[in-house]
């Protein structure tokens, strides 16, 4: 790869810097492996730090609309505290363990739509900058990977996936977002569902599974969401008969909409409450405000505006017949 130089406070003369990921797709939890390439500039340099962030694309839905923005979420120091030779090379490895709950982009070598990066934060002298940034592909766990092809066993379909800022109730969600996995239904249950809405919520010990089931208009046309939480082990995974368990959590799910019928609105997800068009007085202040964040760029793990376009041009050329597709 040829370096990228870094641009503003370094300056033209500074060093720069290139990281390389490690082929392949980890999985979450597990170890993401590089190199960070340095090279010197103009004159002698003390490098401070050398930082990388994990960065994700996340929407947030909110009364006026949906807003989109880069968060932040996770943050390593791998190096620093060296001075580095006019023009000198050097690479610092490094092995950091990705978040249980890192978003899954891939299944079987095929892109979810979903765009995480790393990028690279170099401090030198006083000053930082963040001048490289490059594409995470991250693979399934196994139990992530059983359940996906057990609802294909059964017969539905992968619509979309994307990124929710906010928290689900009641959960151990780590992040500040989590991922919805977009499923359109089986035929069996065609006609009592439109979509099913996977999120994993992945931890060292085991799995929460969240289901949510949109409603059809009809009798319970008041048109909010049926929702089933499932916790599921690491362990095992290959002697389990994930297409009966999958079939019975859609039947649970089925039969508490019905039970509940307009009552089984409310499932908890502070900051996003589905109806059937994803919007109204259900939606809870968290994420009126931090989708308001999102817009500016100001809020928590939230970064700068420019740095939603820098994102979406760095990813621009990998994914540029979808763009065009889109």
């Amino acid at each position: 790869m040829v370096f990228k130089r870094l641009l503003g406070s370094l300056g033209v003369g500074g060093p720069t810097v290139d990281t390389v990921l490690d082929p392949g797709a980890p999985r979450p939890g597990t170890a993401l492996t590089g190199q960070v390439h340095l090279k010197g500039g103009e004159t002698d340099f003390d490098i401070e730090h050398i930082t990388l962030e994990l960065v994700a694309r996340v929407e947030a839905e909110h009364e006026e609309g949906e807003s989109e923005g880069v968060v932040v979420f996770e943050r390593f120091t791998v190096g620093g505290g060296f001075r580095l030779g006019a023009g000198e090379l050097q690479s610092v490895p490094f092995t950091v363990a990705l978040p249980w709950e890192t978003p899954v982009t891939e299944l079987h070598g095929q892109g979810l739509g979903i765009v995480l990066g790393v990028r690279t934060e170099l401090a030198v002298a006083g000053a930082r900058d963040k001048g490289d940034l490059d594409r995470l592909s991250v693979g399934p766990l196994p139990v992530q990977e059983a359940i996906l092809e057990a609802f294909g066993g059964l017969g539905f379909g992968f619509r979309s996936a994307d990124l929710e800022y906010g928290r689900i109730g009641g959960t151990g969600q780590q992040l500040p977002f989590y991922q919805e996995i977009e499923l359109t239904p089986g035929a069996q249950y065609a006609h009592q569902v439109t979509e099913i809405e996977v999120t994993f919520l992945a931890g060292p010990g085991g799995m929460e599974v969240v289901l949510e089931a949109d409603k059809r208009g009809g009798l319970f046309s008041s048109g909010h969401d049926a929702v089933n939480r499932f916790t599921v082990s690491h362990d095992g995974v290959e002697h389990q008969d994930w297409n009966a368990i999958v079939d019975e959590w859609m039947r649970r799910l089925v039969e508490h909409r019905a039970s509940y019928g307009s009552h089984a609105g409310h499932h908890g997800h502070d900051g996003h409450h589905h109806d059937g068009h994803r919007s109204g007085p259900g939606m809870g202040t968290v994420v009126a405000a931090g989708a308001a964040g999102l817009a500016v760029g100001v809020v928590g793990g939230m970064v700068a505006a420019e740095v939603v376009d820098e994102v979406g041009d760095f990813f621009e050329g990998d994914e540029e017949e979808a763009e065009d597709e889109g």
